[in-house]
């Protein structure tokens, strides 16, 4: 494995320890986290992406299934997050939601970039309605527009 992965497999460490100092060495000041959720432009609203999941999910937990061994870089691996939902989850619309206390597991992917020793560009990938359903959220029908 190159050091792009030991980068990738340390910022995994941190996260299962949500360690914010050390999750966030891993990214470069100027990176660009990208989820279903929205996207965190910086240190700063990185940082308040990964509270947001520590705060929702207290045992957040990220397992590593799958890493694509014949590419460096941009490092891409599948994950299974898991969590129980023990805090306020704040959806993408900005309301809150009181914890269920259910458990979640997702199927997720990512990929990031890493350029001079930092993570510059992570993606990730996960379908939104799979931790919703989960949590005993739904879909709801739209209102007929008239036409």
């Amino acid at each position: 494995m190159s050091m792009f992965w030991d980068l990738k497999h340390r910022l995994n460490e941190a996260v299962n320890d949500h360690d914010l100092p050390l999750v966030l060495d891993c990214y470069s000041k100027d990176a660009v986290y990208v989820t279903p959720c929205g996207v965190a432009e910086g240190l700063d609203q990185i940082e308040w992406m990964y509270q947001q999941t520590f705060r929702a999910f207290p045992d957040w937990h990220a397992t590593a299934w799958f890493e694509l061994g014949d590419c460096d870089n941009p490092v891409i691996t599948e994950w299974t997050y898991t969590g129980t939902n023990a805090g306020i989850l704040l959806l993408p619309n900005g309301r809150e939601i009181a914890p269920t206390g259910r458990r979640i597991t997702v199927r997720a992917s990512c990929t990031a970039f890493v350029k001079d020793g930092k993570i510059c560009s992570h993606r990730e990938y996960y379908d939104q309605l799979e931790p919703y359903c989960q949590l005993g959220f739904g879909l709801l029908e739209r209102e007929k527009i008239p036409a």
